[in-house]
């Protein structure tokens, strides 16, 4: 899917213009191209700081996010790099703690088109090489990199990290990965490296067995959870976590949703199971409670958008768009609920995603869907949702064209609703842009 990247600087915006001439247009996995276009702006990708380096279908970006409140709580200075983008394409290219500027970012994709426009590498694979640059020629002491798609031919897997993860698996792109789990969690494995240790989750036999084959075919020590680290969770919801190392009790994630759990301890392991930038128990207990993620159960502040509904009304956000994303909310939703009125989703999610699928878990508990187009992007028509809706016993179907349209017609229909606004991370951008909260 394009990402329909713009940007409201002239210069910025006159680099993205250029981008998509010479782009292909559409996601394309491989490495020849990433590669030979690192070579002609001098392989800043072997001259990073220590990386970390995440996969997964889901939770990636949480974990990512764990892992860089725990090294900035250690005093280090941090590059991050993750996709996409909910607001403005700055956010996806982090340096040294901050969004990368304006006035730094068109030169740097001026530099990679100059250089490479002829090689017909994709968005993706240009902004990675962008981000490689700013990179290496910033001074940092760690660098926190997301895979964008897959991960064996996803243009991240040049770099060479000092440790690597792999958050939850689901069904996922799967024109690109597959429509089977053991296929989805091999190409996430691919970024498994010779003598690298490789962090994982705990999985089924059938998917951890796939995952143990690759990271051994590659000279990867898997570090696995229940085997090699475990973690629980109390029900204050902190997170007591051990390993060969010992143990530490760590405070609750200030992200919502047990399977931040998870991720956090992922992201404990990864740090706990690498030896080159180090990092003190007291700045992973610090970075649990100081990282922060939009658009992932994200609680919504006063803004334009929740003006549109009775005060007070809480209003939840996620991007979540897939089967297991969904789950994973509707498990951790009634933990966050605060009010007993019924939930309402309101809904719009891309046309190569499953509705249905990610629907079902909350079918036995909301009160309503509203159905709404993701601006920009091709989509499921609002009637498609409704009718996927109603297939699972949902019995209120309503269409609006747009979520401010929504809106209203919540308050109209559900004033004491508890709202769940989910289905794309572009409508969650759109969302933040509406409400005045875009992601710093």
């Amino acid at each position: 899917m394009p990402d329909h990247a713009s940007s409201s600087d002239p210069a910025v915006q006159a680099q993205l213009d250029r981008l998509w001439a010479l782009s292909p247009g559409a996601d394309i996995l491989g490495l020849d191209r990433i590669t030979r276009l690192l070579a002609r702006v001098g392989d800043p990708h072997l001259r990073l700081p220590p990386v970390f380096h995440v996969a997964g279908t889901n939770g990636k970006g949480s974990t990512c996010a764990f892992l860089r409140a725990a090294l900035e709580a250690a005093g280090h200075r941090v590059h991050v790099y993750t996709s996409p983008h909910l607001v403005r394409f700055n956010e996806r290219i982090r340096v040294a703690g901050t969004l990368i500027p304006d006035a730094a970012l068109a030169p740097l994709l001026a530099e990679v088109l100059d250089a490479g426009g002829d090689i017909g590498a994709s968005f993706f694979e240009v902004t990675t090489a962008a981000a490689f640059l700013a990179f290496a020629r910033t001074p940092a002491d760690a660098c926190v990199i997301e895979v964008g798609l897959g991960g064996r031919l996803d243009a991240t897997n040049v770099v060479v990290p000092v440790v690597a993860g792999i958050a939850a698996l689901g069904i996922d792109h799967q024109a690109f990965l597959g429509d089977t789990l053991p296929g989805i969690a091999a190409e996430k494995a691919g970024i498994a490296k010779g003598g690298v240790p490789l962090a994982t989750l705990s999985y089924p036999d059938a998917i951890a067995a796939v995952i143990a084959r690759v990271a051994d075919a590659a000279g990867a020590p898997l570090i696995r959870s229940r085997h090699e680290w475990r973690h629980a969770v109390d029900a204050a919801g902190g997170v007591a976590y051990r390993d060969s190392r010992g143990a530490i009790d760590l405070p609750a994630p200030r992200l919502a949703g047990r399977h931040q759990a998870d991720n956090l301890a992922l992201a404990v392991a990864m740090i706990r199971h690498q030896r080159a930038v180090p990092v003190p128990v007291a700045a992973l207990a610090a970075g649990a409670v100081a990282a922060a993620w939009p658009a992932r159960l994200q609680r919504l502040g006063d803004g334009p958008l929740t003006a549109l509904l009775p005060t007070g009304t809480p209003v939840w956000l996620d991007g979540g768009h897939n089967a297991s994303a969904g789950t994973a909310i509707a498990q951790a939703l009634p933990a966050v609920r605060t009010a007993a009125g019924p939930l309402v989703i309101v809904m719009g999610m891309l046309a190569n995603k499953d509705v249905a699928g990610f629907l079902a878990p909350f079918a036995c508990d909301v009160a309503a869907v509203v159905a709404v187009p993701v601006p920009g992007h091709d989509h499921h028509p609002p009637e498609a949702i409704v009718a996927a809706a109603a297939g699972l016993g949902i019995a209120e179907g309503l269409i609006a064209d747009s979520v401010d349209g929504a809106l209203p017609l919540v308050a109209a229909r559900h004033p004491a609703a508890t709202v769940l606004i989910a289905g794309s991370l572009y409508l969650a951008g759109e969302v933040l842009a509406a409400n005045g909260e875009p992601p710093r």
